[in-house]
């Protein structure tokens, strides 16, 4: 492919230039340049989920294309299905520049973009347009200045939901004030209920994800899980970036600045959150592992340690899009008789009593 073998040649040019710079470049590339469709996915990596099928079980995660811009070309690098967003009920901008900070020695990224969001109506209206084709989901997330945060979800998911296979109720963004509140029970029961009755007014067959943080202690998570699996949600997504900084971390400097950290050292504490959420939700739904995939080996650690399907971001910074194929191939060497779905949680025990 055209993209992966370029980007050897071009990596020491992106590495140089801004974080945030450099993937406004990735996305407008995307925009403008003709990205041809890879060939179909080997049959072993086919995996039904949330009553979706999936060509494969790797997604691109929400932050790359934020505002819907190149939901399409990312499918047809071969991605089995990506999630636009975070996005906005209002355009916000986010935090101040800079907010996007590249942990070169540790394969590591810090952000504290904001939810910098062009807002709900011009993510519609670029929705809107699109062929209907591959599975497409909508990251949401609530206003750092709105009176009725619950309130943005519910116009969000009204607004957005037909044009989407799924949305996420992004409650565990680290970089707005107050919004890991909302895994409260008390919040969440609300934001749940809210959420779920319009879309049922709405008579929308959109799937409803939840995306938790990999920070919580096992008595949030129990309360997370319960609440959960007491409404009709179609599956959880694990987990965010952290706001952890680990010690193991090579770059003391940047290591200092505020958001969440993402990439490599997010590895194993997510996967830790992911098997100890699998054994929680006991096959009620299905799991999204996300945090720290760097390799093929990586996504099949987490679809042992509970996910059904996988999504990443940060390592394709440092790897560029031939990780996309290293991953599909391991995974699908990897797959029984019975395909991909029958590893899922395997290992899951083991991961949950490991030390993060």
């Amino acid at each position: 492919m055209m993209f992966a073998r370029a980007f050897p040649l071009l990596r020491p040019l992106i590495g140089s230039i801004d974080a945030e710079q450099a993937h406004d470049l990735a996305v407008r590339a995307l925009e403008f340049m003709p990205v041809p469709a890879c060939a179909p996915d080997d049959p072993r990596l086919k995996v039904q989920a949330f009553g979706l099928d999936f060509p494969n079980p790797v997604g691109m995660a929400a932050g790359f294309d934020k505002d819907a811009r190149v939901p399409d070309a990312v499918l047809r690098l071969g991605f089995g299905f990506v999630e636009v967003g975070g996005v906005t009920r209002q355009p916000q901008p986010g935090n101040a520049r800079p907010r996007v900070f590249r942990l070169q020695p540790d394969d590591a990224v810090i952000n504290r973009y904001g939810l910098n969001s062009s807002g709900m109506a011009v993510v519609r209206a670029r929705l809107a347009k699109r062929r209907r084709q591959g599975i497409v989901g909508i990251n949401l997330g609530a206003n750092k200045e709105s009176a009725d945060r619950i309130g943005d979800y519910v116009a969000l998911l009204e607004t957005l939901g037909p044009h989407a296979e799924f949305v996420t109720l992004n409650i565990s963004s680290p970089n707005t004030p107050g919004l890991r509140d909302l895994q409260g029970r008390a919040f969440l029961e609300e934001l749940l209920d809210r959420a779920l009755e319009a879309r049922a007014r709405a008579k929308l067959s959109t799937r409803v994800l939840l995306k938790i943080a990999p920070d919580l202690d096992d008595v949030q998570l129990d309360d997370i899980v319960d609440v959960a699996l007491s409404r009709p949600i179609d599956g959880m997504i694990v987990s965010n970036t952290t706001t952890a900084r680990p010690a193991a971390l090579k770059d003391k400097v940047l290591a200092k600045e505020a958001g969440g950290l993402s990439g490599r050292p997010l590895f194993r504490p997510s996967t830790v959150m992911l098997a100890k959420t699998w054994l929680r939700v006991e096959g009620k739904f299905p799991l999204i592992g996300v945090g720290g995939i760097a390799s093929g080996t990586d996504a099949l650690s987490k679809i042992e340690a509970g996910a059904s399907l996988v999504q990443l971001y940060t390592a394709l910074i440092f790897q560029g899009p031939a990780l996309l194929e290293e991953i599909k191939t391991t995974l699908a060497n990897a797959a029984p008789a019975e395909g991909i779905s029958a590893l899922v949680g395997r290992s899951a025990r083991d991961w949950a009593s490991s030390a993060c």
